[in-house]
């Protein structure tokens, strides 16, 4: 008998149970600025490859206009470092899209391509918190959840029902807690994950390189000898 799965709420066809869908591959992404790309990067994307049974993730850089300042690391760079983490880790992969464009670039118009890449696979965009909290202000937000499920990463210890109250009332039809509603639908879900909370920040690590000081905690070692080699982020 073929396996049924609950319905899905956010769609329309609410009078019929949906089938399993066919398999198909599962692909990750997970934008930043990787500004350096460090430990904690890492770490979030290879625990959701692990939860979701993800076939690879995705590394997309953000482009960063050349106007700021000079301790930030150029397009250039922090593509070299991210595609130096992608040589130790096979499941993840450089997606350079957004730093070879001359315009501002949208979440929504990179998951478009990406799904127009992969019509066959599902999508699973990766995100904090933060910005779930403010993910109705983000340009054509609910065409994103048209392209992919949404994964939400939280701290081990936050209340997940609290953050659900906080976010916008029109998000609340999307969340699911069930990974099993993620095999009959495509995308348009939220699922929630508490990831191994890691407290690292770019921010302080770029301040620690400013300072000669090399954290092999917090970042691998070929990108420490790249960062070196290219004096990067020296006052």
């Amino acid at each position: 008998m073929k396996q049924k799965c609950q319905k899905d709420k956010s769609e329309q066809q609410s009078t019929s149970v949906k089938s399993k869908i066919s398999p198909m591959a599962r692909i990750g992404i997970l934008g930043g600025t990787f500004d350096p790309i460090h430990q904690g990067h890492i770490t979030l994307a290879l625990e959701n490859a692990k939860w979701l049974s993800l076939n690879s993730i995705y590394l997309l850089p953000a482009h960063i206009p050349p106007h700021k300042t000079q301790t930030t690391a150029s397009a250039i760079h922090r593509k070299a470092m991210v595609e130096l983490v992608c040589q130790q880790y096979p499941i993840l992969q450089l997606d350079e899209r957004e730093l070879t464009k001359n315009t501002p670039s949208y979440t929504v118009e990179s998951l478009k391509e990406i799904k127009e890449q992969n019509p066959n696979s599902q999508i699973f965009f990766i995100i904090g918190m933060d910005s779930l909290l403010t993910f109705t202000q983000w340009h054509r937000w609910s065409e994103i959840l048209q392209y992919c499920h949404l994964v939400v990463n939280t701290r081990p210890d936050y209340d997940l029902k609290k953050l659900k109250q906080a976010c916008h009332q029109s998000l609340s039809l999307y969340f699911t807690d069930d990974l099993k509603i993620l095999d009959c639908v495509k995308s348009g879900k939220i699922i929630f994950y508490q990831n191994t909370h890691i407290d690292i920040s770019s921010t302080d690590i770029r301040r620690e390189l400013s300072q000669g000081i090399f954290a092999q905690n917090k970042l691998s070692t070929k990108v420490i000898d790249y960062i070196k080699q290219h004096q990067l982020y020296s006052q």
